[in-house]
């Protein structure tokens, strides 16, 4: 059967501004030496096999220990705790691309599948400020590098080879604490050098 999800995203990584893995399409080394990165995504509609997954929450976390391009990247996945058993086999097959769409791309980078974690996960915005927390695995914010044309709206990156969206808006993270699948990062005052994007996604397989 098909599927099809839809909502918000938002992220932050230990890169510098502009994570060098966005304008060289995975090539580049992370400028930390090894890229620690937490995409989130909340869900505002969709369903996959007939299960409902309207208002469902969940984490990708990565760790490339050099260029994502070269591949062998650790990659877990942290679900919402209200989601249900069902629902956090339909995102896990969905997040890892075993159930095809965008997340297919990277599987055949990914060297190690570290697990699911569940948490009571919040994700919110407010303004120019997302925010996501998942229990004591991570905490973490951004917020718009806003346009010279409109400060209202974001400076935004257009045709980029990610997978949530090939248009993100541009962030700097604000607060961005990992501690989870021998992931540890924790920007600390460093934060607002540090990579951030958000945007909306619309998925299909």
């Amino acid at each position: 059967m098909t599927w099809k999800i839809s909502g918000q995203y938002m992220e932050t990584c230990n890169c510098t501004l502009l994570c060098p893995c966005i304008w060289s399409n995975l090539a580049a080394t992370p400028t930390e030496g090894s890229c620690k990165a937490a995409v989130a995504l909340r869900v505002d509609k969709g369903s996959k096999d007939g299960v409902a997954l309207d208002g469902t929450k969940f984490v990708v976390m990565i760790l490339s220990s050099g260029p994502m391009g070269s591949g062998n990247m650790t990659v877990g996945l942290i679900v919402d705790a209200a989601a249900s058993d069902a629902q956090v086999e339909a995102i896990a097959a969905i997040a890892t691309g075993a159930a095809g769409g965008p997340m297919a791309a990277l599987a055949p980078l990914v060297g190690k599948v570290a697990g699911i974690e569940r948490r009571p996960i919040t994700f919110e915005h407010s303004g120019a400020t997302w925010s996501v927390r998942a229990g004591d695995l991570l905490d973490q914010s951004c917020e718009a590098l806003p346009s010279m044309v409109d400060a209202s709206q974001p400076i935004t990156i257009d045709n980029v080879g990610h997978p949530v969206n090939t248009k993100l808006a541009l962030a700097k993270a604000t607060r961005s604490v990992m501690n989870v699948f021998g992931i540890q990062w924790d920007a600390g005052k460093a934060g607002g050098t540090r990579n951030g994007h958000f945007a909306s996604f619309s998925w299909a397989g």
